[in-house]
């Protein structure tokens, strides 16, 4: 089986530094190693600095940079060509645009209710669902 290809909503990212034995960490862990494929834009990557180092997450600013370094190096980075207005939430239009540039599996999100159930060949799935589907033996 190919390695599955991810974009991954600011929230699956942000909770994966909140809590470490949470399975938004484990997404985050399966990218960092090359489990699975992290896809993203630069607008993404922006996000995802701005929101982590706000002063109320408590996110020691070492730890932010050191996280985004690693990012960084192991995500494919793409420039959508097209601008999409789908998501309920405009800020959440970058991640669908980045899926459907890149054809990736699945977004990863905590928010469900802010995407289609699918764009294009994307799934939109919470990360339990992720891991239940790469993961078959995790499964209930």
């Amino acid at each position: 089986m190919p390695r599955p290809s991810v974009v991954l909503d600011t929230n699956v990212v942000v909770s994966a530094h909140l809590r470490s034995d949470g399975l938004e960490r484990f997404v985050l862990d399966l990218a960092l190693a090359g489990a699975i494929k992290l896809y993203m834009s630069h607008e993404i990557l922006e996000e995802y600095s701005g929101v982590l180092r706000r002063a109320r997450l408590g996110i020691s600013p070492d730890l932010v940079a050191d996280s985004l370094d690693l990012v960084r190096k192991v995500a494919k980075f793409v420039r959508p060509k097209q601008t999409l207005s789908i998501s309920s939430d405009s800020d959440d239009n970058k991640f669908l645009e980045c899926a459907e540039e890149t054809g990736a599996d699945y977004l990863v999100t905590g928010n469900k209710r802010h995407f289609p159930k699918a764009w294009g060949r994307t799934r939109v799935v919470s990360a339990r669902e992720l891991l239940e589907e790469i993961i078959p033996t995790l499964k209930s």
